[in-house]
This record gives C-alpha cells, structure tokens and sequence, in this order.
C-alpha cells in the first residue's frame, strides 16, 4: 500500500512528534493530528499553495531562511485542513539542500524542526544500512515481535561476523564473508578455514626450537 495509508491504521499519542517525508502529505490525515492533540513535521511540496500569515524573526546564520505562519489556499487541502500551520525554510550546509517543513507545532524553535527532521534522516539512513547489510529478504513472521526478533537476529549474526573479521585479521569484505557463510551454513569447516582456505592452526603455529637430549 502506498506509504500515507500507513497514517489510516497509526495510533496516535498525546504529544508526540511525528516526522515524516513528503510521501505522507495528505492534509485531511495531517489534520486528524490536531484533534488529538499530536504534532507532525514533515517536508512540503513544491506545488503547495498557501498565504503567508506572519514572519516570525530568524538568525540567519544557523541556515534558516524563513519561519512563517500560513493558511492553505488550495481548494481541497484548505477544506481539508482549514487551520494554520506553520512553515519552516532551513538550508543545509552539509548537503547544500533548500529544504521547507510543515509542522502543526508554533512553539518549538524553528531550528529545532528542522534538526527533528534531520534525525529522521538518520532513521532512514539505518533501514537503508539494514537492506544492504543484514541481507532480510523476506519476513517469516508479521507480528511486532516475529519482526524484530528476525531484525535482532540478523543484526548479532553481522556483528559477530564483524568480530571475527577483525580477530583474524581477513582481507575479504564483510558482504563477500556473509555471502560464503550463507551457502555453507551446514558446514562443519571451521570459520578461517571456511573464508581463506586456509587452515589457521597450520599458519598461526610454529615449531619452535626443540631440545636435543643428547646435546
């Protein structure tokens, strides 16, 4: 289902914050927040249509560029969501990205919006490190608890993996590591063995010098 139907089956909390990118824009779900009451900051369209209220003063040198208060304009949103909001305007150094939120919430500072928003972008940032890495394909269970006992699981294997990487020292990258591991998982070969080809006993262990009894 598309992403802004996820709003349909949310629990709302009392005062929370909600922080979502521009694919649950839907002024008729965003204004059911309002009503209980619970705050939302998410990125606004290109294409919004709005009249601007008040300005609201800024420093500049943090990156803001605008802290308004507006009112909707367009037909359908403005019956969909007939009260105020408040629109952010923020430029990211980093990136060099024009970014602008919506939020329902007047009383935070403008750059604390803004910087809410930027920790949404790390939350995405560790779905996107969950796809590459933990190799998830598919779910076998749907519940809460079936998901992220999987996560869970799958996070400790990669960390274990990781360990021994660096306990033995392995040129090989952690992908090419779990990509063996997996086709060879009823494997009894052991772990060094089973990545180099290599036999660590033999290469770890040396002679020495041994005594002469008759020297």
């Amino acid at each position: 289902m598309h992403d802004v139907n996820a709003l349909d089956i949310l629990t709302l909390e009392v005062g929370a914050y909600y922080v979502m990118d521009r694919g649950y824009l839907d002024f008729e779900r965003l204004n059911k927040f309002n009503q209980v009451p619970a705050h939302f900051v998410t990125r606004a369209k290109s294409n919004t249509q709005y009249k601007r209220r008040y300005s609201h003063p800024i420093d500049k040198s943090t990156g803001l560029i605008c802290d308004q208060t507006i009112v909707l304009t367009g037909f359908y949103a403005r019956k969909d969501y007939p009260g105020a909001l408040r629109r952010v305007k923020f430029r990211d150094e980093k990136t060099g990205k024009t970014l602008v939120f919506l939020t329902n919430n007047f009383t935070l500072p403008a750059l604390t919006i803004a910087h809410l928003y930027r920790s949404r972008w790390q939350v995405e940032l560790f779905f996107k490190w969950i796809k590459q890495h933990l190799r998830i394909k598919n779910f076998f269970g749907t519940s809460e608890n079936a998901v992220k006992t999987q996560i869970w699981i799958a996070v400790s294997v990669y960390v274990l993996v990781a360990i021994m990487k660096r306990r033995f020292n392995l040129q090989e990258s952690l992908y090419t590591i779990l990509q063996i591991l997996s086709v060879n998982v009823f494997e009894k070969t052991p772990f060094y063995q089973l990545v180099t080809e290599r036999d660590y006993n033999a290469e770890t262990s040396s002679p020495g010098k041994q005594l002469n009894l008759f020297d």
